[in-house]
């Protein structure tokens, strides 16, 4: 069994919104904070911002990044969301990444966004 310690952050009763552990940050799937009514690039900026903000919490940032998975509930605006993350990733930084439809929690939001990172 290993001694590396797990630290979680945002510990709610369902799930921890950080997870750090042996050096790796584990973020939830991040969903826009003003969803209602935006557009899915607004939404991308949104959860984007607080992918920044999570990381730089545990002392790390976008240019750690090691995988990245986003769910969008319609993939016809795969390249609205892209023009969004294409501004915000780091270049020559990239991670790995996945990108699928689905159909997410709730009506109001159209891209969620999950990343890895190394800390």
């Amino acid at each position: 069994m290993s001694s590396s310690k797990i630290e979680r952050y945002e510990v709610g009763p369902r799930m921890s919104a950080v997870v750090v552990h042996a050096g790796t940050v584990y973020l939830s799937g991040y969903v826009a904070e003003e969803a209602a009514g935006q557009s899915v690039a607004a939404q991308t900026a949104d959860i984007l911002k607080q992918i920044d903000e999570s990381l730089a919490s545990v002392g790390t940032d976008k240019t750690r990044l090691l995988e990245a998975t986003i769910w969008l509930a319609d993939i016809s605006t795969f390249a609205e969301m892209n023009s969004e993350w294409d501004k915000w990733v780091s270049p020559g930084n990239t991670p790995t990444r996945a990108t699928v439809e689905a159909k997410l929690a709730h009506p109001k939001y159209t891209v969620e966004i999950r990343v890895i990172a190394a800390q």
